[in-house]
Parts: structure tokens; sequence; C-alpha cells
């Protein structure tokens, strides 16, 4: 996979793949601590969601499924000492991928069913998955 011809931004900012490809998690599950399960809303899937699958997409939906598991709304991604963050991506309104902050400040992210990858917010904005829309924190 050439994550840079996919996600331009990683072409002027440090990023490091960290995990082979794998399909028993998404982003989604990722940011939220999990890598045994897939999280997936849509009832015909045949994946976890943790509130209840629904046919609706949208970051309410996403931003109710993070809240499950102690996440809430907060004003921005940046480090905050004993708080874990997750930034929600959106692209035309509609929720296209999850990351979670890291310790050090880095973000790290599952790329589909492909790479996990340690990265900056910018680095993985674009066409592919959008801009972060949302950010949610729960006290670790």
């Amino acid at each position: 996979m050439d994550l840079e011809s996919i996600f331009p931004g990683l072409a002027n900012t440090p990023f490091q793949i960290t995990s082979p490809s794998t399909t028993v998690y998404n982003c989604f599950a990722w940011a939220a601590g999990e890598s045994h399960r897939w999280w997936e809303a849509h009832p015909d899937a045949g994946h976890y969601w943790p509130n209840g699958h629904t046919p609706d997409w949208s970051i309410d939906v996403v931003i109710a499924a993070f809240s499950t598991v102690g996440f809430a709304v907060c004003s921005n991604g940046d480090p905050e000492s004993g708080v874990e963050k997750i930034a929600i991506y959106c692209r035309d309104g509609e929720p296209t991928h999850a990351a979670r902050l890291k310790a050090d400040g880095t973000w790290t992210s599952k790329l589909g069913v492909d790479v996990d990858i340690e990265h900056t917010l910018d680095g993985i904005s674009g066409d592919e998955y959008g801009i972060p829309t949302a950010y949610m924190s729960r006290v670790v």
C-alpha cells in the first residue's frame, strides 16, 4: 500500500507503520482501544456496534457509540495529562475515520483493513477521510 498516494499529507509530516494489515479490527475499534473486533454500525455487516446496529450513519451515531465506552465530546485534540482523546474525521458531513491520541502527542490509526500508523492529524486529512470534525475524551 502506497500510503503517501492515498494520504498526500503524509509526504510532509512524520509517520510510521506500527502493525501489519488485519481484518480483525478497524479504525473505530482501534480508536476505542480495541483490537479484537471490527466495529460496524450497519445491521447487515455482521460486526459489533457498541450501542446497537442502525442503518443510519452520522456523526451523532459515532459519538453515541464512543460514549458507551466512556468518551464525551470535547473542544480539541490537544494532549492533556490523564486524558485519552480521539478525533472523528468526516468527509461531506459523513464520518469516515477515527484516530486516537497517544500519550506522546502523536496520533494512531487503523487504516481500514490495512496497517496501523502513527501520524499527525493533518497527515491523513484530505480526500480519503476528510478532516477531523469532532473530538472526544475520557479520563484514563
